[in-house]
């Protein structure tokens, strides 16, 4: 394929996931005035986030393995039909409790949509020269990203319009994607048995979302070190040994633990994880910090967080251009561990009154690193696998990395809500006695504060306890991305191949089907 049709082919799959992408992103400076008009509290904060995670992290491995088995094009519109339903029923919901819900629906399609774009890719691209295209997966992330912020807070910001456009939005994109798909995708679909691994992704599914129940109430319902804590987790570990057991026994597992023979898949695998608490754990306290610690409106919250994506977006072009060009992947990777982690390490000095370009400078430290190293895991494990396990091996990675973020996402915002009462206890008695009854009214609520309506002593004292919490979750990050640079120095550097995965199924099946004469000597296809 020339690249032009590559780029055809391409349009629609990068028009889907930049819908999906957006979703997460368009909400991110409006939740905070999404829970308060929805009556939520923190926790339902940290909810709206990790039930899209979850699903997401539950949902990977299995539209992976379908893609090993099914119409790969087929599957990628079903995803965006999916995320259509979802985005509906959240743009609608009354309550709280129906847009996690509908989050969750959201969540299974956009998993399908950041699995199969990356199975997609490898189906049609040499690892060789995928690494320009990965980096236009990382420009359509960026993009996304850092345009959803930004769209999010003037939806939310403009009266005739408000908070519910924002997830309302990505809907069109769909559609349009569905429509562009339908005309430029076309790939061979292999006509195999199929058996998919349903108690596999029950299981899977099952022990995730206990572990996350349990670290969401953690702190906040009962303490780390609690019967429900010993239960929840006994339950989360016998899950996972039964779905180990499963995998061994099914035909068609959801992940193949055969895969993880192969020390590249396993150590990106452990660095993807890690790497999903630090990219997770940035975007989401960002919003935060800028609206309830600094008091910024929706739409300056996105314009601040520009550094980041700009970071990210250079990062993943110039790394995937260059990559293309080497064909060396390892370096990048290291680089950007390094990067992460200095970002993250520094932005634990945060406090309500930080300078903003010491901030602006650690969020492009973050970028750079995170550009430089989600696509790169993805392509240094396609290197290494057969083609008919590149969908089952491209969504393992992703579903760390979403694992990941959806537990970094959860245990953070507990350990948040603990930290922000820690620093408003210690200084609450700086405040008149009037200033301190309002003050307690104000914590004692539950739900997030509208800092709009507060004294404006009270309205300090608030937004020093956020801002020092919020620079506590990142120092508590940086030694994670610190594990997730020292796993991929392990990692070891394998050339890229030159043809892609449907290539080499076909040569496989020509070598399959050419006979071998009789003196032992291998005929070629067409001699």
């Amino acid at each position: 394929m020339t690249h032009p049709q590559i780029m055809r082919a391409l349009s629609g799959l990068l028009l889907g996931l930049f819908a999906a992408i957006l979703s997460s992103t368009v909400v991110t400076n409006a939740l905070p005035r999404i829970i308060g008009d929805l009556g939520g509290g923190q926790s339902a904060y940290t909810w709206v986030v990790t039930s899209s995670l979850l699903a997401v992290t539950a949902s990977t491995p299995l539209w992976g393995k379908l893609a090993d088995q099914f119409s790969k094009k087929i599957l990628v519109q079903s995803a965006l039909i999916v995320y259509g339903i979802g985005s509906l029923v959240a743009g609608l919901a009354p309550n709280a409790a129906t847009l996690i819900a509908a989050r969750v629906i959201q969540g299974l399609g956009g998993g399908g949509l950041s699995a199969l774009s990356q199975v997609v890719l490898a189906a049609m691209i040499a690892p060789r020269q995928r690494g320009r295209y990965s980096g236009y997966l990382g420009a359509t992330f960026a993009v996304a990203t850092v345009g959803g912020p930004l769209l999010g807070g003037v939806i939310t910001d403009t009266d005739w319009l408000g908070w519910r456009w924002c997830l309302f939005i990505g809907i069109p994109f769909a559609l349009v994607a569905l429509v562009v798909l339908q005309r430029t995708l076309n790939l061979p679909v292999t006509k195999r048995q199929v058996k998919v691994d349903w108690a596999g992704a029950f299981f899977v599914t099952a022990a995730v979302c206990t572990l996350l129940i349990w670290v969401t109430f953690a702190d906040d319902r009962y303490a780390w070190l609690s019967w429900q804590t010993y239960t929840l987790v006994s339950a989360s570990f016998v899950l996972a040994l039964i779905f180990l057991f499963v995998e061994t026994r099914a035909s068609e597992p959801i992940i193949p633990l055969r895969l993880f023979r192969n020390p590249t898949i396993t150590l990106a695998s452990i660095a993807s994880l890690f790497t999903g608490v630090a990219l997770f754990a940035g975007t989401v306290f960002f919003s935060q910090y800028f609206q309830l610690a600094r008091g910024d409106s929706p739409t300056k919250s996105g314009l601040m967080t520009i550094p980041f994506i700009t970071g990210l977006f250079i990062a993943s072009t110039v790394s995937g251009r260059v990559i293309t060009r080497t064909g060396k992947w390892k370096a990048w990777l290291l680089a950007g561990g390094v990067l992460l982690t200095v970002g993250l390490a520094l932005l634990g000095m945060l406090r309500y009154d930080t300078a903003y370009l010491f901030i602006a400078l650690c969020m492009a430290l973050m970028g750079l690193g995170v550009g430089m190293t989600l696509q790169n895991l993805v392509l240094c494990t396609q290197n290494q696998v057969s083609p008919n396990d590149l969908g089952a091996a491209s969504s393992t990675v992703t579903f760390f990395r979403s694992l990941g973020g959806a537990v970094g996402v959860s245990v953070l915002g507990s350990v948040l809500t603990t930290r922000i009462g820690h620093y408003a206890r210690e200084t609450v008695t700086q405040l008149s006695p009037q200033d301190q009854a309002t003050a307690a009214k104000t914590s004692g609520s539950g739900e997030l504060p509208d800092l709009a309506l507060l004294p404006t002593p009270v309205r300090t004292w608030l937004e020093g306890a956020y801002g020092h919490a919020i620079g506590d979750i990142f120092m508590y990050v940086a030694p994670v991305a610190l594990l997730a640079f020292l796993v991929t120095l392990f990692i070891k550097e394998v050339p890229l191949r030159a043809s892609s995965g449907l290539v080499q199924a076909a040569a496989a099946r020509d070598s399959a089907e050419t006979p071998t004469p009789a003196d032992g000597t291998p005929r070629t296809p067409g001699s």
